[in-house]
């Protein structure tokens, strides 16, 4: 009888310590399950201590190292306590993934103030947090990856999700901010801007919501695997950004071109296209302000409709082989015409 990947245990070289926030769920822990395949040791942050205990053993069941810390990463000194003790007790820190979020499905003249502050103290802070402790260890040894998780709506705006559209914009910003700095200082620590697609993930089953129906993610969905994928591309190869699905560069480069357009579009498609056709249960639990409790895997319940694969990432991770394949063709083919001329 064959094995499935999880219980196979690698054997692969130790790479080091990964930290990933929001890795109890999700992209998070799809992540967090890729790092580990590939000879990571693994910590995990997230609120949920029974999801994120269920997640640690899933990485020690790779035969690699875990540990996970009970960490709000809307806290900035609790991420820093956490770092601490990660370094404590797995090692130093090689590559640090701001991977935790939260929303509202709401509209705009519906929202909180108090909700905007939160999704913005969680999706944008919590990276900052994750990045400034990162950044305090990684510059005494001069080395280390950060992985920032964006999405194509840190460049394209959605309605009915304005508090992390505008959380996605900030982190954008500080990416580039920080990304010169780095260049100024010539140093070798690298950080890297992964864009999402709709995801297959579990937050739409525990987001808060203020629609008439259960939230869907909007268009093509692909499964978490996808995201993981990337994330760790981005890490272990100093990419500046990495765009995964072709309805993320469709977006991010139509909304360059004619932001109009995707303004109309988005106006026409936008509010129904981001809802299931079943009323929402009034009585979910969301996770804006405490984790929902229980196991929560990486996937949602739209994995009938979820792409495994995306050939757009597939393309853009070897792209140095095409390009050198592609002027390997050109050259045989101009060869070929000259000698026939000749």
């Amino acid at each position: 009888m064959l094995k499935t990947p999880m219980e196979i245990t690698t054997k692969q070289a130790k790479k080091g310590v990964v930290v990933i926030t929001g890795a109890s769920a999700g992209v998070g822990r799809a992540t967090a399950r890729l790092f580990g395949r590939k000879g990571y040791d693994v910590a995990l942050l997230a609120r949920g201590e029974e999801a994120l205990e269920a997640a640690k053993k899933e990485i020690e069941a790779l035969g690699q190292k875990a540990r996970w810390y009970k960490v709000d990463v809307a806290d900035a000194q609790a991420v820093e306590e956490a770092a601490e003790k990660i370094e404590q007790e797995l090692g130093p820190i090689e590559v640090w993934v701001n991977n935790a979020m939260n929303s509202v499905f709401s509209p705009v003249k519906d929202m909180k103030p108090e909700e905007y502050k939160r999704v913005t103290d969680v999706t944008y802070l919590g990276q900052v947090y994750g990045t400034l402790s990162a950044l305090k260890r990684m510059r005494s040894r001069n080395r280390g990856s950060i992985v920032f998780v964006g999405s194509a709506l840190a460049y394209r705006g959605i309605p009915l999700q304005s508090a992390y559209c505008g959380a996605k914009h900030a982190i954008q910003g500080f990416f580039d901010s920080l990304r010169t700095e780095l260049l100024h200082d010539d140093s070798p620590i690298s950080i890297s801007m992964v864009e999402l697609p709709a995801l297959n993930t579990t937050q739409f089953g525990f987001v808060k919501n203020r629609l008439p129906n259960r939230p869907r993610p909007m268009g093509k969905i692909y499964q978490p695997e996808v995201a993981a994928d990337a994330i760790l591309f981005a890490a272990e190869h100093k990419r500046r950004e990495v765009l995964v699905g072709f309805p993320t560069v469709q977006a991010i480069v139509g909304n360059k071109l004619a932001p109009w357009f995707a303004d109309w579009v988005l106006s026409r498609t936008g509010i129904k296209g981001q809802q299931t056709q079943q009323p929402k249960d009034p009585n979910q639990k969301h996770n804006l302000w405490e984790p929902v409790p229980g196991v929560h895997g990486a996937h949602g319940e739209f994995g009938e409709k979820a792409h495994e694969h995306s050939t757009q990432l597939w393309i853009s991770k070897h792209k140095p082989e095409l390009l050198a394949g592609l002027l390997l063709l050109g050259g045989l083919l101009t060869g070929g015409l000259l000698m026939t001329r000749r």
